[in-house]
């Protein structure tokens, strides 16, 4: 499998963390979003949306949208599982995984923030604010929903789809400085999980293009 991503994209790092939990192969392909590799004829030739992930088979097929690859990941390769057995657990892991992905995310990327700045001219003070804002609401949602039921990560005592999602989120909130304060339960999943090998290995600071 190869892997067009950037070391910087959350929705790239939880594909990342998803493959590395699964313990599965594939070639780092990094996309420099920041440069604009994205828009270029190459890449879009690829990818319609022009945005990473994006998850190419063995077989030629590529698959697009983060939670859509974690998803097919699980579904091909059920061990160990990313989404619980029970269709409530699913559920729940779904919607705790949805806060980040469809709240918090999708107000807050790159290309959003550049838009702000080059488009609106959002000086980099609202600019900041925004982000925060938007980080802030979403996780102490995320909070209110894990202080609900016991656990050490987000849904039970294993990993899932949700904090493949959550701990993306939380990497950018630190680098852009968010009040983390106040959310125990989140911080304490947040942990759990930096503390397994699989999300270490995924990390930013261990992809190849983390100098470029």
């Amino acid at each position: 499998m190869k892997l067009y991503n950037y070391f910087r994209s959350s929705a790239s790092f939880r594909v990342r963390i998803a493959l590395q939990w699964k313990g599965l192969a594939y070639e780092y392909l990094p996309v420099q979003l920041a440069r604009g590799e994205q828009k270029k004829p190459e890449f879009g030739a690829l990818s319609a949306e022009g945005l990473v992930p994006l998850l190419e088979l063995d077989d030629g097929r590529r698959l697009t949208q983060s939670m859509a690859i974690i998803e097919y990941l699980d579904e091909t390769h059920p061990q160990p599982p990313l989404l619980p057995a029970d269709p409530a657990g699913r559920a729940r892991v779904r919607a705790l995984a949805q806060i980040v992905a469809c709240e918090i995310h999708p107000l807050n990327n790159l290309r959003v923030l550049k838009y702000l700045v080059n488009d609106l001219k959002v000086g980099d003070e609202a600019k900041n604010g925004w982000y925060k804002h938007w980080v802030r609401l979403g996780l102490e949602a995320y909070e209110a929903h894990l202080a609900a039921q016991p656990g050490t990560f987000s849904h039970g005592d294993s990993p899932t789809l949700a904090d493949c999602c959550l701990v993306p989120q939380i990497f950018n909130a630190q680098r852009f400085d968010c009040d983390l304060n106040g959310l125990p339960r989140t911080m304490a999943v947040f942990d759990a999980c930096m503390a397994l090998p699989a999300f270490q290995r995924a990390q930013p600071s261990a992809c190849p293009d983390v100098e470029a």
